[in-house]
C-alpha cells in the first residue's frame, strides 16, 4: 500500500506514534503570497509544503452548507444598492454582497426560502426529490474512480449536509428557533425529505462499495457552545440521524463505519451528544472559541480529531509557533488519531515565512 494510504489508515486506527497525515484545512493567504512573489501560477503546494497525496475520497450529491437542490435556485441580482447588491443564491436565500464579490467573505443573509408549510411545498420540497432527473444518472461511470481508490486502500467517505445546517439554510438561524416551537409540522416535514434524499443517495453509492466514513457538515456550535439545546437536537434531529446511520451500517457489508461531525465554534458541549449516535471523529476544533485539542484528547481519549492549530499564532512568528507546536504535537502524536491543521483556512495575516516555518516543524512529526 502506498505511504499516504498507510498514514491515513493508521490515523483511523488511532495508532500512537505513527507519522501524522500532513494536510491543511484551506488557504485565504495565497493571493498575498503570490503578490509577494513566493508563489507562481504552477506552484505545487503539496510539494512546497510537504503535504501528503490525497488518501480520502469524498462522495457528494448530498450538499454541504446548502441542501442538494435539483434544480438549484436561479442565481440573480434582486436589487442594486450601490456598492452592494442583493442577490438570490443557489439555495434561494437573499444575500447582501459587495458588488462583484460574492465569495471569499461572509455575506449578510437577508431572507430564506422557507417561512411555513406553504413556502416549503412551493419553493423547496420538490427540489429534494430523490428521483429528480439527473440525480442518479451514469452511476456506473461516476463510481469507477472510487472503486479504484478503494481497491488501493483509499478511504471512502459520504458527505452529507447535517440536519441543523440544512434547516438553517432553509429557514435562517433566528427564525428556525421560533419554528421549533411555533410550527410543529414544518420541521418534521423538512427532515423527512432530508432523510429520504440522504438515504437514497447513500444506498446508491453503497450498491457499488462500502463506506469508511459518514460525514455530517453540521456547524451547530458558536463561540460559547450549542446554537440549539440538547433537547431540541434529540427531538428534531437525532431520530433522522439514527435512521440514516442504521441504514448505512446495515448496507455496509460488515465494514466498520466512522461517523464524523464537522462543527465550528465551541464544540465541547456537542461531543457527548453526538457520541450517543456513535460519533467517533470531530473537526475542526476552533481555538478562538476555546477548543484545546490536548485538553479534549485527555477527556475523550478515543475521539479521532482533525484541526486545532490556532491560525492566529501562525501570524505571530517562529517563537510563538514553536511554543504552540511543542505544547500540542508530542502529546497528540503519542496518542494517535490526530490530523493537525488550521482550525479554518490560513488567513492573509500569516506571512509566507511563518507558514513555511510551521510546515518545516510539522515535517519533524
Amino acid at each position: 500500500m502506498e505511504r499516504h494510504y498507510q498514514k491515513m489508515q493508521r490515523f483511523y486506527a488511532q495508532e500512537g506514534g505513527a507519522p501524522i497525515v500532513q494536510q491543511e484545512f484551506g488557504f485565504y493567504s495565497l493571493d498575498r503570497w503570490r503578490r509577494e512573489g513566493h508563489l507562481c501560477g504552477d506552484t505545487n503546494l503539496n510539494e512546497l509544503f510537504g503535504f501528503d497525496a490525497q488518501a480520502k475520497f469524498e462522495l457528494g450529491g448530498l450538499g454541504w452548507c446548502e441542501a442538494a437542490f435539483l434544480p438549484a435556485f436561479e442565481e440573480r441580482v434582486l436589487e442594486d444598492r450601490g456598492e452592494h447588491e442583493l442577490v438570490q443564491d443557489c439555495a434561494g436565500r437573499s444575500v447582501l454582497c459587495f458588488k462583484g464579490r460574492r465569495s471569499g467573505f461572509m455575506p449578510e443573509y437577508v431572507d430564506h426560502p422557507v417561512k411555513d408549510l406553504r413556502t416549503w411545498e412551493e419553493n423547496v420540497r420538490w427540489r429534494l426529490d430523490p428521483d429528480a432527473p439527473g440525480r442518479l444518472d451514469n452511476m456506473e461511470e461516476r463510481m469507477q474512480p472510487y472503486l479504484a481508490q478503494a481497491q488501493r486502500g483509499g478511504i471512502i467517505c459520504q458527505n452529507v449536509i447535517g440536519g441543523y445546517m440544512y434547516l438553517r439554510s432553509l429557514i435562517g438561524p433566528a427564525d428556525l428557533l421560533y419554528r421549533f416551537y411555533d410550527d410543529p409540522q414544518l420541521i418534521p416535514a423538512c427532515m423527512e425529505s432530508w432523510l429520504a434524499l440522504a438515504d437514497r443517495i447513500t444506498a446508491a453509492h453503497q450498491a457499488y462499495l462500502p463506506l469508511d466514513e459518514l460525514f455530517l457538515a453540521e456547524d451547530i456550535c458558536y463561540n460559547h457552545g450549542l446554537l440549539i439545546s440538547p433537547d431540541m437536537m434529540r427531538e428534531f434531529l437525532f431520530p433522522y440521524y439514527q435512521q440514516l446511520i442504521a441504514n448505512t451500517r446495515r448496507r455496509n457489508r460488515g465494514k466498520p463505519l466512522h461517523l464524523q461531525i464537522d462543527t465550528d465554534g465551541h464544540c465541547q458541549p456537542a461531543i457527548p451528544l453526538y457520541q450517543e449516535l456513535g460519533m467517533d471523529y470531530l473537526s475542526p476544533f476552533e481555538v478562538a472559541s476555546g477548543c484545546d485539542v490536548v485538553a479534549l484528547r485527555r477527556q475523550y481519549p478515543d475521539l479521532l480529531m482533525r484541526g486545532g492549530i490556532d491560525k492566529r499564532i501562525l501570524a505571530q512568528g517562529p517563537a510563538a509557533i514553536d511554543a504552540e507546536l511543542d505544547r500540542i504535537m508530542p502529546f497528540m502524536v503519542s496518542r494517535g488519531g490526530y490530523i493537525p491543521c488550521c482550525d479554518h483556512g490560513v488567513p492573509e495575516e500569516v506571512s509566507f515565512e511563518n507558514y513555511l516555518h510551521y510546515r518545516k516543524r510539522m515535517a519533524e512529526y
